[in-house]
């Protein structure tokens, strides 16, 4: 019998339906693992499943059994590719299986941020709405993004989707190609500083790479009007975020919202958390992908991957 493990289980949810993994061999679930524990749980095993925890030579030199590493993820950071390689270890991951809950969180946090949602909210459970002698409260106006400017950074699979649903909203949509390869005429492909100069959305949905590291600094928020609402759901490092804690505190962009920082769990130092207009900015804590409907199609992925892989037919190999 295969004898399989997930080393970091609570990364998948304790609601997720870990039995289609049960019944392809021995599972051994750990909700979390620190580096010391890697090489305990490893050892014996013919196949790791995991989504953050490290494995190198460090610790895969111990475990001559793996034949198999399942990403529960799209990115590989976490594994040393070249030793695994060497080892003849065959590492897949999976893609394109929470598109649709990172774009819905895009436009939750949009709606969310520009139309003062807990401001409204805070408004009528304090019982301040209850001694208003009008109706409404128009405390935080707010604009119609029909006929508005989004500007996409990254109009992969996830930034496409985003385009064709705001323009359904009524938004004439532009892109910025970071990597110069994409191209779609539905809508019109510009420069980097053109898209934060013209937009008054501008959201993001590239990878994390030398080409955008610190794509957006204090100079880029510059460039975009003070209306403007800034949103990160790409990753962290690509926006410079002592520059945006300076550019929301001067005024310089209306708005940001992040699902995604430079250090995850947030660092608590990090000039975010530390800014006077808290009002401007949403964080959430890297949750965009995590519907319940993508987590059980990951679960899926990561079943069809190892079914594949045993047949002789490996598919999403890095």
């Amino acid at each position: 019998m295969l004898n399989l493990c997930i080393l970091d289980a609570d990364t998948l949810g304790h609601d997720v339906d870990l039995s289609p993994l049960q019944h392809l061999g021995h599972l051994s679930i750990f909700p979390q693992t620190a580096p010391e524990e890697v090489i305990e749980r490893i050892k014996e095993q013919d196949i790791i499943i995991t989504n953050k925890v490290v494995l190198n030579e460090k610790n895969l030199s111990y475990a001559p059994r793996v034949k198999l590493i399942c990403i529960t993820a799209t990115g590989t950071n976490n594994v040393d590719l070249n030793y695994t390689k060497s080892r003849h270890i065959t590492v897949t991951n999976v893609a394109g299986y929470s598109t649709y809950s990172v774009v819905q969180h895009t436009f939750g946090m949009l709606f969310y941020l520009m139309e003062s949602l807990n401001y409204y909210d805070n408004y009528v459970k304090s019982g301040l709405y209850a001694q208003s002698t009008i109706f409404t409260h128009l405390g935080r106006p707010f604009n119609e993004i029909r006929g508005k400017t989004w500007g996409i950074i990254g109009l992969g699979t996830i930034g496409s989707e985003v385009a064709r649903i705001a323009t359904a909203f009524g938004c004439q949509v532009i892109y910025y190609s970071t990597s110069g390869q994409n191209y779609n005429p539905l809508y019109s492909r510009v420069g980097l500083e053109e898209l934060l100069a013209v937009s008054d959305i501008v959201s993001i949905h590239c990878p994390l790479n030398e080409k955008t590291k610190n794509l957006i600094t204090y100079q880029e928020l510059s460039l975009m009007k003070k209306s403007a609402y800034l949103l990160n759901l790409g990753r962290g490092g690509i926006i410079n975020e002592a520059d945006l804690a300076k550019a929301l505190d001067e005024d310089l962009i209306a708005g940001a919202a992040l699902d995604v920082l430079e250090k995850e769990p947030a660092a608590a130092d990090n000039p975010l958390l530390a800014i006077k207009n808290k009002h401007k900015l949403l964080i959430t804590p890297h949750i965009a992908w995590s519907s319940r409907e993508a987590r059980a199609k990951l679960i899926e992925e990561v079943r069809l991957n190892i079914e594949a892989y045993l047949k002789g037919t490996p598919r999403n190999v890095v």
